[in-house]
């Protein structure tokens, strides 16, 4: 398991995830042209979590440099679900957050509705701090749904990941 930045061949890899039916009420879908301008910036990073060298999720972090540390989990996506792989590549995720990417602080939002997300997201640590009510519309439920706020500070994951460190 491996986490790397993506290229513009991954482009439809993660447009694979962004606009399949599934992932519809629970993520966004952006063009091309969005995710090379993310791609090519200093403030956001798309990556690509492979397993056996096979692109198997996708991540975009935002809010990089900014002056409080933290920085936003924007979204993220398995190919294949129901493999028991969240765990192990939210668990990626938050380690690059506070690794590579320095940060204080990582926080990300879920559709209230995404009953699978919240439940990876608190067992890896993340805590529930707030709820936007019926701020997101969602086109293909015709209605708007709630957001749930989570975050973790770096003390935290460092409680977490300390106990395993050799």
């Amino acid at each position: 398991m491996t986490l790397r930045r993506a290229a513009t061949a991954d482009f439809a890899f993660i447009r694979s995830l962004t606009s399949h039916p599934a992932y519809a009420p629970f993520i966004g879908d952006d063009d091309e042209a969005q995710l090379s301008l993310w791609s090519t910036s200093q403030t956001e990073r798309i990556l690509i979590w492979e397993l056996n060298e096979k692109p198997a999720g996708f991540a975009i972090f935002r809010e990089i440099g900014n002056p409080s540390g933290r920085v936003e989990l924007f979204r993220l996506a398995l190919g294949q679900t129901d493999r028991g792989q969240g765990a192990s590549f939210v668990a990626a995720l938050i380690d690059y957050g506070f690794g590579p990417l320095n940060a204080s602080g990582i926080w990300l939002d879920a559709s209230s509705e995404n009953a699978r997300a919240h439940q990876v997201y608190l067992r890896a640590g993340f805590v529930q701090e707030g709820r936007l009510r019926a701020h997101w519309y969602r086109p293909i439920l015709g209605r708007s749904v709630d957001l749930v706020l989570y975050g973790m500070q770096r003390e935290e994951w460092q409680r977490r990941v300390e106990p395993h460190r050799p």
